[in-house]
């Protein structure tokens, strides 16, 4: 099942949703034909889609 939120500019977390995030933190990541594990190579593969703030005030 697939939930999707809405969270605006400074909007904080609900205690609900403080709960549910507490409860996820100890479940074990599944992975799936359609989520496969990456291997290590391919994690380093992965590119910044926006640089970090402190390479753009360099940049």
């Amino acid at each position: 099942m697939l939930v999707q939120r809405v969270i605006y500019k400074g909007q904080k977390p609900t205690p609900e949703q403080i709960e549910e995030i507490k409860k996820l933190k100890d479940r074990p990541i599944v992975f799936d034909e359609d989520c496969p594990e990456l291997t290590d190579e391919q994690l380093k593969q992965f590119k910044r889609f926006y640089p970090r703030r402190k390479e753009q005030a360099a940049g």
